[in-house]
């Protein structure tokens, strides 16, 4: 039987992390508490999660998921992440970064041209570490305000 990949990350990230391949199911608590709490679980759950990739940062003593992403990769070979959710206990701890830098890895693995998110407002600024810009208007899902960012991928 084959293992699951497992990527340790303590160069990136200023805590150790692993980063692995987790099911849609394993998103679902970290989603929702971090980025809709107020929100029946069902909100954070996305018709196409099937058809995505999960991946998920473990701290390894003990073992825990602290942070989420999920990655879809559509027809014309633009990647988009969605549901990207740090504990927010570990947030600030370069956890999150290293997932990221693992995804865009993954996206141009698997043949990606170009990487999107629909990013909150109040983090455009981490996305821009990532060479991310912002394309069009802010606009609002619910009361918080989002603008699309996007990069290139070589």
């Amino acid at each position: 039987m084959d293992q699951e990949p497992r990527h340790s990350m303590p160069a990136f990230a200023r805590q150790p992390v692993t980063v692995r391949p987790i099911s849609p199911a394993e998103t679902y608590a970290l989603r929702h508490a971090v980025l809709w709490p107020d929100k029946p679980l069902s909100y954070v759950q996305l018709p196409d999660d099937l058809n995505g990739q999960h991946f998920g940062a473990f701290t390894n003593s003990p073992e825990e998921l602290v942070s989420i992403i999920s990655l879809f990769i559509d027809d014309s070979g633009a990647a988009r992440f969605r549901k990207f959710a740090t504990a927010s206990e570990w947030q600030g701890k370069g956890i999150g970064s290293a997932l990221l830098k693992y995804t865009i890895e993954a996206a141009v693995k698997l043949g990606a041209t170009r990487i999107w998110c629909d990013a909150r407002q109040s983090a455009l600024g981490f996305y821009r570490r990532f060479g991310m810009s912002g394309e069009g208007a802010v606009f609002f899902k619910s009361e918080v305000p989002y603008l699309r960012m996007s990069r290139p991928l070589s």
